[in-house]
């Protein structure tokens, strides 16, 4: 089968249109669940999630934070569905992030917060899921059917969905417009798919390697590396560069493959320095970013779109991760939409 042919490399590329729908389509229950929010004086987020939709989380952690000064917590699903120990939500929004809003450990969690009385939401593709019936507020992703099992444009629209969510809670309508044009910018960062599928000859027998991300690109980074196990196989662990600096850096040696989402940003100069030690250390750095004197750090360079805030840079940055690993597998001939052991919907408890 060719590789445009499988549905995973369709779905990365739908990914502009899902953006647009559900940006579109959505803001009235955004709106909502921000009045609700402000209604409410809401303390703090709890986010109940698993894979895929815990990176989207963790992109949360720090949007929902820095714009909107709300501490946000990823939850422990286990005391819910197994250990039956819940924690008291208090005055929480609880929000589960799910692509089916099967996964029974997630319903758990929302379903203890809907006893309790905390507000609720979900971010699903199935509105009308177990998940998404324990919630006052359903976001609806508009990804249509998934059919690969590595998730791609559900991944993107929930991060929309998240920064549509923020700058409501802001209301910032700066904010607003810089979100609309993000379906054209990841459509831009899709023409790069052929550059990206020869750049990935060079990583065919890439075993092990690490990637590597800070602030908003914490979630890139831990992202990517997924989508390099599952599809992959590659032995890929995802770091903040602060905590890589912390120990893990003794695994740099000559040759060792080192990823680094580095946008233009706040961050930026501190990822420059630290890509220069990685660089002392001989690493095998791929840069990614939209910064000239970034791309050049690295012996191989994938390159952002300008002119996005480094607060929607996810929404762009995970797309060479996306592309890079879909032309990997097919480099090694593995099947894009079929990673062995694995099944599209998993239900944990």
């Amino acid at each position: 089968m060719a590789l445009q042919q499988s549905h995973l490399y369709r779905e990365i590329h739908e990914q502009p249109g899902v953006l647009q729908a559900m940006l579109e389509r959505e803001r009235p229950v955004i709106k909502r669940l921000a009045s609700a929010i402000r209604g409410r004086d809401i303390d703090y987020v709890v986010i109940a999630a698993r894979g895929t939709s815990d990176n989207a989380g963790r992109y949360a952690q720090y949007l929902l934070g820095s714009v909107n000064q709300l501490m946000v917590t990823l939850a422990t699903p286990s005391l819910y569905s197994i250990y039956k120990r819940p924690p008291r939500f208090g005055n929480a929004l609880v929000i589960g992030i799910s692509q089916s809003g099967k996964s029974p450990d997630i319903v758990s969690v929302l379903a203890e917060a809907h006893r309790q009385g905390a507000l609720t939401a979900a971010i699903t593709n199935f509105p009308d899921s177990d998940l998404g019936r324990q919630c006052e507020h359903v976001i609806t992703l508009h990804a249509g059917e998934e059919r690969s099992i590595a998730a791609t444009k559900t991944y993107t629209s929930s991060l929309a969905a998240i920064a549509a969510l923020s700058a409501e809670l802001a209301g910032d309508e700066q904010m607003r417009t810089d979100l609309l044009v993000m379906p054209a910018k990841v459509e831009a960062e899709l023409a790069l798919s052929p550059q990206i599928g020869e750049l990935t000859e060079r990583y065919r027998y890439m075993r092990d390697c690490v990637v590597l991300g800070r602030g908003y690109n914490y979630a890139t980074a831990f992202e990517f590396a997924l989508k390099l196990k599952e599809l992959t196989y590659t032995i890929a662990e995802p770091y903040s560069s602060a905590d890589f600096m912390h120990g893990p850096l003794a695994l740099i040696e000559h040759g060792f493959p080192a990823l680094v989402v580095a946008p233009s940003g706040v961050l930026l100069p501190e990822m420059q320095q630290f890509m220069r030690t990685l660089k002392e250390r001989e690493a095998e750095i791929v840069a990614i970013s939209d910064d000239a004197d970034t791309l050049a750090l690295g012996r191989t360079s994938i390159a952002l779109p300008a002119g996005v805030p480094e607060w929607l840079s996810p929404l762009t940055a995970i797309v060479p991760g996306q592309l890079f690993a879909m032309h990997l597998a097919a480099v090694r001939d593995y099947d894009p939409d079929h990673p062995r052991g694995l099944r599209k919907v998993t239900e944990t408890r």
